[in-house]
């Protein structure tokens, strides 16, 4: 009996012993199979570039010939694709560089002015100073350099080439139209064949169009994304501020259909209080109005709530891009840059070359609120980039059109004694600042691992 024992005690160790040798010598057979295999396969491997800011998925061979790579028919064995060795594209530029953070240089060597106002002739008068009588042209030939890196330059045969079938469109108030006046002179020397402009829903609506490549740039104006009293393009002087907070459809429907969004709202913020109109009263006022008044940063995040749950729900982020442009400068007070009290930027031929400036008017908690919005519509997969163009604005005291613009009406005998108060330091001259904004939003529009566009 005890020998019985002691035999099956050494078989299950001679058993043990062998299951470990045989699991040794499988594993090398194995690893020497896969290793000899994937050496084969790897001379016809497809890179697969991936990039963060759009679903397609594209193929390039590293070889001349386009092999199969689901099949080696050599050795009649199926090739996986998680068996490839992938090799990934370096990541664009707009990932590996901050843009938005440089300098203005001026170079005379550049391509800048990147048009002529007399090859625009499509240009609103009220942002062709040389036109209206500015003389010094210096404004124009200043280089956006971001710290450390570059960005593509304008090739407006290449951009024309990618816009090809598709609507751009930029919704705001009239900054965003001075950034759509840009990009229409931008590209239309570049455009071959027929270009119209035209105006529709109640003036509300302007497009650009290349028919021979199907191009449309459109402008739409909501200063204020919802329903406002400031939605008529040409009666809107009001000295307060009216919406209804939750109305964004009677402008938004329009704007479903665009390739590439654009959006901006700002500037009709910076007054104290916002009316926020309760039942069906009329936003320009009248007898039947009821409202509450709230403070302009507590309006403005409502909104940007208001926006941002239409974009959720009505917009495919796969189909359509979309962008939002960071504040622009308002330089009304040239104590900032340690002017004179009660001056502005009239006269001005130079940026402030002090780093980090920030002119007094730009209120840097809507900023915060605007980027808090777009973080959150991200976590939810809605990806709306920001075009912080703020930083690089604060600078450019001398790029605005002050008195030389077409005037709506004659100045007054009190602001022709006094043009510092009636300059425009809102708006931007063009060709000027807003070409670079342009620049930088192609640069996201189209993304590229090299310093020219593809």
């Amino acid at each position: 009996m005890v020998k019985k024992q002691s035999s099956m005690v050494w078989d299950m160790k001679t058993m043990f012993h062998c299951s470990i040798v045989l699991f040794f010598l499988g594993g090398l057979a194995t690893l020497s199979f896969y290793r000899t295999d994937n050496l084969e396969v790897s001379s016809n491997v497809k890179v697969i570039t991936l990039t963060t800011t759009t679903t397609t998925i594209t193929t390039k061979s590293n070889t001349d010939t386009d092999t199969d790579t689901h099949m080696n028919t050599n050795k009649g064995t199926q090739v996986f694709d998680h068996q490839r060795r992938l090799k990934i594209a370096p990541p664009s530029l707009t990932e590996t560089c901050d843009l938005f953070s440089g300098r203005w240089v001026h170079d005379n060597k550049s391509h800048y002015p990147l048009y002529k106002e007399s090859e625009c002739p499509f240009l609103h008068g009220d942002l062709a100073c040389q036109t209206y009588g500015r003389k010094d042209s210096k404004y124009q030939r200043w280089r956006w350099q971001p710290h450390g890196c570059d960005f593509p330059r304008f090739d407006g045969k290449a951009i024309v080439e990618r816009l090809k079938g598709k609507r751009l469109l930029f919704v705001g108030d009239s900054v965003n139209r001075n950034q759509w006046d840009s990009m229409m002179c931008m590209l239309y020397s570049s455009i071959p064949g027929e270009k119209k402009l035209g105006m529709g829903l109640n003036r509300t609506l302007y497009t650009f169009r290349a028919n021979d490549y199907n191009i449309s740039v459109d402008y739409y104006w909501a200063p204020m994304l919802v329903e406002s009293n400031g939605d008529d393009p040409s009666n809107h002087r009001l000295d307060h501020r009216t919406i209804r907070v939750k109305s964004i459809e009677k402008h938004a429907r329009h704007w479903v259909d665009a390739d590439i969004l654009v959006f901006n709202t700002y500037l009709w913020w910076r007054l104290p209080i916002i009316k926020l109109l309760k039942g069906p009263g009329s936003l320009l006022g009248g007898p039947n109005q009821v409202y509450d008044e709230i403070d302009n940063v507590r309006a403005y995040k409502m909104v940007l709530e208001t926006w941002s749950k239409w974009v959720h729900t009505n917009i495919d982020p796969a189909k359509t891009k979309m962008f939002f442009m960071g504040f622009t400068a308002t330089h009304s007070n040239a104590k900032d840059w340690g002017g004179k009290n009660r001056e502005t930027c009239f006269k001005e031929k130079e940026p402030v070359m002090v780093d980090g400036f920030w002119e007094s008017g730009t209120d840097p908690k809507m900023l915060r609120i605007l980027e808090s919005s777009l973080s959150k519509l991200k976590a939810k997969g809605v990806n709306v980039q920001l075009i912080n163009i703020t930083q690089l604005t604060q600078y450019r005291k001398d790029a605005h059109p002050t008195v030389h613009r077409r005037l709506w009406r004659p100045l007054t005998d009190e602001q022709k004694k006094n043009p510092q108060r009636a300059s425009d330091c809102t708006h931007w001259c063009l060709p000027g600042v807003p070409d670079v904004w342009n620049e930088l939003l192609l640069a996201y529009i189209f993304p590229s691992t090299k310093t020219a566009f593809q």
